[in-house]
């Protein structure tokens, strides 16, 4: 049996609701994150995709209700657990936050120094192959403006993956990208979920990576402020009876 066919919860997130002071941005989000899940969060400008995922990694407070990590909820915990929980994070921002002052390998370095006791000799070989698995074999040396947009992407992925996190986040992954390097970045998001067994999720409107590479998803609806479909993209598209759904899988084309 594939370790993928047999769904295993994750993430839940159990009657969210997200708020600045009394205006609600979303309201009675409720879905499951499985192990081993590429999962989308998906839905048109303005509807609270990024907030959502603040709430998930420990940004922001949600105004009510539960993320659980295997059962412990994250917001109720102490500050300890709460720490031990983000541990097993790896974060990759929409811009790719990388220090331009650093260079990549001194960019991956980081997380290695802040929180273990690994000797440099071995941080280095750590920062070696974090970058090797993301096609940067070679790169340590640069600095993220000698570099493109798609690669300074790629090292970002290598510096959230420096911890070996059971869980990677990633906020609009392809901004910005030209259509080769989006794809070749989705590509490089499918393999370290096959080869790490990492659960993803991940923050985005674009068509060509929600159908590449999402196994599972929750659909935000701007106009009534709460989710309207959960579910695999590839199955929505062919079975939502819902416009707004359909209208944004297929970008109103018929």
């Amino acid at each position: 049996m594939d370790r993928f066919d047999k769904k295993e919860s994750c993430i839940e997130v159990q009657d969210l609701t997200m708020a600045y002071g009394s205006f609600v941005i979303q309201r009675d989000l409720s879905f499951t994150v499985n192990r081993g899940d590429i999962f989308i969060i998906m839905g048109g400008s303005g509807c609270g995709k990024s907030t959502l995922l603040r709430n998930m990694v420990g940004l922001q407070a949600p105004a009510k209700g539960k993320v659980l990590y295997n059962g412990a909820s994250f917001w109720d915990s102490g500050p300890e657990e709460r720490k031990n929980i983000m541990r097993r994070f790896g974060i990759l921002y929409q811009s790719g936050a990388l220090w331009s002052s650093m260079t990549l390998a001194e960019n991956v370095a980081l997380p290695l120094s802040e929180y273990t006791r690994l000797s440099h000799a071995e941080i280095r070989e750590l920062v070696s192959l974090k970058l090797a698995l993301v096609g940067l074999a070679g790169f340590e040396e640069f600095y993220p403006s000698e570099i493109s947009g798609g690669m300074c992407k790629r090292a970002g992925i290598a510096r959230a993956m420096a911890l070996d996190p059971d869980i990677l986040f990633f906020d609009e992954p392809s901004a910005g990208l030209d259509p080769i390097s989006a794809r070749r970045l989705d590509e490089l998001i499918v393999e370290l979920r096959d080869s790490l067994g990492t659960t993803v999720v991940v923050v985005t409107h674009e068509l060509a990576s929600i159908f590449a590479i999402g196994d599972n998803s929750v659909f935000l609806d701007a106009e009534s402020r709460t989710m309207i479909a959960v579910g695999d993209p590839k199955k929505l598209i062919e079975e939502s009876r819902d416009p707004k759904i359909r209208n944004f899988l297929t970008r109103g084309n018929p």
